[in-house]
């Protein structure tokens, strides 16, 4: 019991913000809270089409409709989920930083884990309880929203106890083992991580691997119609979607490495060094700054190649045909509308994030001199230069997926690249609004040194 007593004081005490730093704690809860919001609302609309299918179904087209639903949710749960998991390991370095000094004091690896996995958890069910009050806040506006002729109705649109529970249990495991996966550095090297001696790193491995999975998925999807059960084909789309998401943030880290040594190679400006330094410095971390915009990449070109699908296919042969093409249509919008609300949340939190967690350095520079406008335009240049590779990178791992199913006329067709076009243009945006939101958090931070 006095063990106990004793692990809690510490955590009250190793938890608490100092002074000026509440962002530390609040940034990772309010970024809990937006992926639950988004995750429950996705859930909710998906599993309204089963909950309110009708026995009796004369257009035959309510199968459909949750197999398409199946599908969106394929595309959106896992970037939502990789927020997740980066909220978990938001302002690591201050984390580690405590953790490592504590081990050094004669911390056991046990009590560094215990700290370390209930004050991400504590954070996170914050995080996520706001997050229910969000979803709840928004519902009544969904639920406007019209399908299979009629608004789909605040009913239909509660998501079942046990679905709820499920999905908040989902997320705070999530951060408990987020949390914990970051531990193993700082256990086995304290005085490296404290001293920062030893920069994280990323292995070739990464693409191997990713690669690999790549032409796996391809093999895949261009046997996907050999089954012949409709309902295979779906479990088969979803899951190679899935996969293609994953695979991104397999590969991503080691692409940001290899574009930053090379551009380190060539800088000749202090705000290309220090950009290179910074992406260098973790390229996990650089790649979390820009992964909501692959994931967008990604769902653009399989949003503007359905899109161009229906286009081609004419006009409907009956009413409910008609309202089949105009649901679909509306379900790509939203799909589009979700994952741009994913880009912003992702790059104003982790942007604020990031300036906290290099506090100490932005705080040297300017004591050494280094003007505030060059370490603000090297800190945009280490978010918007990975965005040519992650933008090119992601619409081509979904272009190649998609080329086995609709060819190379659809992909490229005026409608899928002009939805390709616009989408990349509003998520690059929303990227650079973030930075610009951040901006005055540095700001705060070189004002309170």
């Amino acid at each position: 019991m006095k063990a106990v007593k004793s692990t809690f004081s510490i955590l009250w005490m190793m938890s608490r913000p100092a002074p000026g730093s509440k962002a530390v704690i609040a940034l990772p809860a309010l970024a809990f809270a937006l992926v639950t919001a988004l995750l429950l609302i996705v859930l909710a609309g998906a599993m309204s089409f089963f909950t309110n299918a009708t026995p009796n179904d004369p257009s035959g087209t309510a199968g459909t409709y949750q197999m398409l639903a199946a599908f969106a949710v394929s595309l959106m749960v896992l970037p939502m989920l990789t927020l997740g998991g980066s909220a978990a390991r938001l302002s690591a370095r201050r984390r580690d930083e405590r953790l490592s000094t504590l081990r050094l004091l004669g911390g056991t690896p046990a009590l560094v884990s215990v700290l370390t996995v209930v004050e991400s958890t504590l954070v996170a069910v914050v995080g996520v309880v706001a997050g229910i009050f969000l979803y709840a806040a928004a519902l009544p506006a969904i639920a406007l929203i019209p399908f299979q002729g009629q608004a789909l109705g605040l009913a239909t649109l509660w998501l079942p106890a046990g679905a709820l529970l499920i999905a908040v249990a989902s997320l705070i495991l999530l951060a408990a083992v987020s949390s914990a996966i970051g531990l193993r550095l700082v256990v086995l090297s304290p005085l490296g991580v404290r001293t920062r001696q030893k920069p994280p790193t990323v292995h070739w491995l990464r693409l191997a691997l990713g690669t690999g999975a790549a032409v796996v998925l391809y093999a895949v999807m261009s046997s996907v119609t050999a089954s012949g059960s409709v309902a295979i084909m779906i479990v088969v789309l979803c899951g190679s979607f899935a996969g293609g998401l994953a695979l991104l943030n397999l590969m991503g880290p080691f692409a940001l490495k290899l574009l930053a040594g090379r551009g380190l190679r060539k800088a000749t400006t202090p705000v290309r060094l220090l950009a290179a330094r910074t992406i260098l410095e973790s390229p996990k971390a650089a790649w979390r700054q820009v992964s909501s915009l692959s994931m967008t990449s990604f769902i653009a070109v399989v949003a503007g190649t359905g899109l161009a699908i229906l286009n081609s296919a004419g006009e409907a042969q009956n009413t409910a045909d008609e309202t089949l093409f105009n649901d679909m249509r509306t379900g790509v919008l939203i799909t589009v509308v979700a994952s741009f609300l994913l880009v912003a949340s992702s790059a104003g939190v982790n942007q604020a994030a990031a300036i906290l967690d290099r506090r100490e350095l932005y705080i040297s520079l300017d004591r050494l001199g280094m003007p505030r406008s060059v370490m603000d335009a090297a800190r945009k240049r280490a978010v918007m230069w990975p965005v040519q590779i992650v933008t090119a990178g992601s619409a081509a791992l979904a272009g190649v997926l998609l080329f086995p199913l609709t060819g190379m006329a659809m992909i490229f067709a005026p409608l899928s690249v002009l939805v390709i076009a616009a989408v990349l243009a509003g998520g690059i945006g929303l990227v650079w609004a973030g930075l610009a939101a951040s901006t005055p958090v540095l700001n705060s931070v070189l004002r309170e040194a």
